[in-house]
């Protein structure tokens, strides 16, 4: 036997020792999942467990893979926590530009146009608008304010599961303008929050009440990640002039990338409900897409 040689037995011993350190090494790399809590996302606050400091316990330690893998542990949160870990981490979206004045058309492709339904949801009258749509396969805008929308969620998940796209309007439909910064970030975020919990996301798109914008309302709403929408068409169906009226200044006003405004709430809406039946078959004949922006 050479001195450098060793003796059967040990190679043996030697050989059963680096297949069992590979079998652990592939075990760490399969279990070394991208969550959130190792990568730092900002999808919470994180769940990393702190270090042991005085006065803290040890962690307890992952179980060992083997027979004692088996053994009974107490339930504890550490345990629980590898279960919903697997989901996968969540990122913030890309925040949009801050603008200088609002978007007042949209870009499309042919003869798109879209509908907006401001200052609800009104369980006199959003209803009736939701049915109409469907009733043609239209999608459209409903920008909500926040002191409605929390006492009718319902109608916010009808809302998004018939496609439309759920917009804020502030809490309470104040002149933004006349407001301090804390004051329209509460008003904006405010309704950002009874609108994600009812849907399940966040609005992407916003209006200032009465058409007032200013610079603060323009930086909190890209704050919060949302794109600030106006009009193009304004059909003053809150001045209540007479369904036939509505659908009139509809007609004369549509063109391609053109957006309408109407109300769906705050007052007597009637009106508006009957105009929507009369212009929405109108337009649909005339050739419009009737849709809602991509972001």
């Amino acid at each position: 036997m050479k001195n450098d040689e060793l003796p059967p037995g040990r190679r043996m011993v030697l050989r059963i020792a680096a297949v069992l350190g590979a079998t652990t090494t592939v075990g760490l790399f399969a279990n070394d999942r991208f969550t959130p809590e190792r990568a730092g996302t900002p999808s919470g606050p994180s769940t990393a467990r702190p270090a042991r400091g005085p006065g803290r316990a040890a962690a307890a330690p992952p179980a060992a893979a083997g027979p004692q893998a088996g053994a009974r542990l107490a339930p504890s949160a550490y345990r629980l926590q590898p279960m919903t870990a697997e989901s996968p981490p969540r990122y913030r979206r890309a925040l949009p530009p801050v603008r200088q004045r609002p978007l007042l058309r949209v870009s499309g492709i042919g003869r798109t146009m879209v509908l907006s339904f401001d200052d609800g949801p009104d369980p006199r009258y959003t209803p009736a608008v939701l049915r109409t749509l469907r009733a043609h396969g239209v999608r459209a805008m409903f920008f909500v304010c926040g002191e409605m929308a929390a006492y009718r969620p319902d109608l916010l998940r009808e809302m998004t599961a018939d496609g439309h796209v759920v917009g804020n309007h502030s809490w309470s439909h104040p002149n933004v303008t006349k407001l301090a910064p804390s004051g329209i970030r509460d008003e904006l975020g405010r309704t950002c929050d009874v609108i994600e919990r009812s849907t399940g996301a966040p609005p992407l798109w916003y209006r200032a009440p009465y058409g007032a914008w200013n610079r603060d309302s323009f930086e909190i709403g890209a704050e919060l990640g949302m794109e600030p929408l106006a009009w193009t068409v304004d059909t003053l169906d809150w001045t209540e002039p007479g369904s036939s009226a509505i659908v009139r200044r509809v007609m004369d006003g549509a063109a391609p990338g053109v957006v309408v405004l109407s109300h769906d709430a705050g007052g007597d809406r009637s009106q508006s409900v009957a105009a929507l039946k009369t212009y929405l078959p109108r337009l649909l004949d005339a050739g419009y897409h009737l849709t809602v922006p991509r972001r």
